[in-house]
């Protein structure tokens, strides 16, 4: 995915798409903002605003003729995060589609009344985003990225691919609502596979690679990464540091391993974003988002780098490079 194609749909600046006088619209513009917790120039920020902007297209929206799409995007903190949602809602959005927990977090308290579509969302009925999943019965509906009991297939891929390792370094970020479901299933499973883990709280980066140092220094160890916004942004450091101190390390979405990650299981990360695009649709054609039903993922996919593989000195059994959805050369 380029840039270039990416400014391209959106007509320009990421932060207000585009500017057009409504005196020269035919038809009436209506607004979408979009909220996301990492930078607007991330390469997967841009694939998923991209393929967002795709199907709106497709679905008869064009920016500066029926739609204007204003983006707010952040990776710093999450006080900036709330201070971005206070921007949009303030715009007085038709309907927004925020990406990630803590996006709709920070939406919800600038307002719970403007129609949200959410994307990479975990236990949206758990965070209090909806009622249910049939039936959110809020002003949020969207799309979940996976339950919470996808990290036990972590530890079970990380020992298919590491046989040897018995010690597991977990790294995760902070309160995240998925990383603590995330981490209450893999320790419920790691003594079945006699697994050690040891707590690695992403906080700061110069603090996790010390403490990704002190727990290289042991048995031979292994790393499981758990989803949050800011292992993405800082996604490259931490494949680095997989690679600098040896350690076999599984990953929850294909962006890591295409950024030298071992393995990675889960779902699309792009495709909620096409999906998204026809609740918006629906929204600003009527409908309301306590109507449309949660949806989640029906297809997770196995991605391998042997190139990294090799580099660390691991056979990949071939049974397991049989089931990869993508092998990286």
């Amino acid at each position: 995915m380029k840039r270039r194609a990416f400014i391209r749909l959106l007509g320009g600046a990421a932060a207000a798409l585009p500017l057009v006088a409504v005196a020269q619209q035919r038809e009436k513009v209506r607004r979408i903002g979009v909220l996301m917790g990492i930078a607007a120039d991330d390469p997967e920020a841009q694939a998923r605003l991209l393929a967002f902007g795709q199907a709106l297209q497709q679905l008869g929206w064009t920016v500066g003729r029926n739609v204007r799409i204003d983006v707010r995007s952040d990776a710093s903190d999450d006080d900036r995060l709330r201070r971005n949602a206070a921007e949009l809602v303030a715009l007085e959005p038709d309907v927004i589609l925020a990406v990630g927990n803590s996006s709709v977090m920070a939406l919800r308290h600038a307002s719970r009344s403007v129609p949200t579509v959410f994307t990479q969302v975990a236990d949206p009925v758990g965070a209090g985003f909806a009622t249910s999943l049939a039936r959110p019965g809020g002003s949020a509906t969207g799309f979940t990225m996976f339950e919470f009991g996808i990290s036990v297939k972590w530890v079970e891929l990380l020992k298919q691919i590491a046989p040897s390792v018995t010690r597991a370094a977990i790294i995760k970020e902070g309160a995240n609502t998925a990383a603590i479901g995330q981490l209450g299933a893999i320790q419920s499973v790691a003594p079945l596979h006699g697994m050690e883990l040891s707590l690695i709280e992403m906080l700061d980066m110069d603090e996790v690679e010390r403490a990704v140092s002190a727990f290289a220094r042991g048995p031979i160890g292994g790393l499981i990464v758990l989803s949050g916004p800011s292992a993405i942004v800082h996604r490259d450091l931490i494949t680095a540091m997989a690679a600098r101190y040896r350690l076999p390390a599984v990953y929850p979405y294909r962006f890591y391993a295409t950024s030298g990650g071992l393995l990675s299981y889960g779902p699309d990360s792009i495709e909620p974003h096409r999906l998204a695009a026809g609740y918006v649709d629906r929204i600003l054609r009527g409908e309301k988002p306590a109507d449309l039903p949660v949806q989640a993922p029906t297809k997770y996919e196995l991605i391998i780098n042997l190139k990294t593989a090799r580099a660390l000195g691991i056979d990949v059994p071939p049974m397991l490079l049989a089931r990869a959805d993508e092998v990286i050369e």
